[in-house]
């Protein structure tokens, strides 16, 4: 979501402020699984091109939308919602055509979104998808075809496929919840002393460090109970890290935040967390964050 880049963002760049998603070096689309995703524009084709369906129903399907798409917007940008409605789909419908590479939508998050195409990137779809796939084993590894494929909204299949093209680039892993991959030229920096580390963020819900799914999540948070509570079933909250360590889950209403440890944090710890709310780039806000502690 928007606002959540936006946050996820402000963990990594310094100097980010809240219009920070809206830089033209950045585009946002329907992505894999047809969720929304902000990328860099630079990366519109892995992101788009990489999840085009393989099979020709589903990618009739696409290309057929998005050139409904296009010749009815004729370069005009409108709501999502008028568009469906003028060429007789339902709106929620008009993502199917985001794996053509040739729709970007604008979405803050409250109203509906505004979306308008562009001309479909010059690259393979199967390139893409390597391409895809070299992203997801970078952020997520030690990772599996199967848990790619998940990921990407594509058939398992395809995603083994992508990993055996692969081939030679990949190193496999042993870990504690079984075997896996990682792209060989990032075996030294696992391998490496981790550096220093902030001394406290708050990612978001939604925050490729949080999107773990299964057995992976053991290796993030070993212990079930501190699971439930940061991937519960409904509305996931974001997660506190201290010194590079999730410690806690927290949650925002307007200027009100609550924050939940997981155990006792010292007073600088929490003066440490107080600061990084103060300096979340909140669109907005008026005041100052207030953090209420729930021990």
């Amino acid at each position: 979501m928007p606002r959540a880049a936006l946050l996820s963002i402000h963990a990594r760049v310094a100097g980010t402020h809240a219009s920070t998603w809206e830089d033209p070096s950045l585009v946002q689309l329907w992505g894999p699984r047809y969720n929304v995703f902000v990328v860099a524009a630079r990366d519109l084709a892995p992101f788009t091109l990489g999840t085009l369906p393989d099979d020709g129903n589903g990618r009739h399907r696409a290309e057929d939308l998005a050139a409904r798409l296009h010749a009815f917007l004729g370069g005009a940008r409108m709501s999502y919602w008028e568009a469906g409605r003028a060429l007789g789909v339902h709106p929620n419908s008009l993502r199917y055509a985001a794996p053509t590479g040739t729709v970007l939508i604008r979405w803050d998050g409250a109203r509906r979104p505004t979306m308008w195409t562009e001309p479909a990137p010059t690259v393979d779809p199967h390139q893409a998808r390597l391409e895809l796939a070299r992203r997801y084993l970078h952020v997520y590894g030690p990772t599996t075809p199967e848990a790619f494929a998940w990921w990407a909204g594509i058939r398992p299949r395809h995603g083994l496929a992508a990993f055996q093209a692969l081939g030679s680039s990949l190193t496999p892993v042993d870990t504690p919840v079984g075997n896996g991959w990682i792209l060989g030229r990032d075996e030294p920096a696992l391998r490496a002393t981790p550096g220093p580390v902030a001394s406290a963020r708050l990612l978001p819900s939604g925050d490729a460090y949080l999107l773990l799914q299964g057995a992976d999540r053991e290796l993030l948070v070993p212990e079930v109970e501190r699971r439930r509570a940061l991937w519960p079933p409904r509305v996931w909250p974001g997660g506190v890290l201290v010194d590079g360590e999730i410690v806690g889950t927290w949650r925002r209403a307007d200027q009100a935040m609550t924050i939940q440890p997981w155990r006792p944090l010292s007073g600088g710890e929490r003066e440490a967390v107080d600061a990084e709310a103060a300096s979340l780039p909140l669109p907005g806000i008026q005041g100052r964050i207030v953090v209420r502690w729930e021990d």
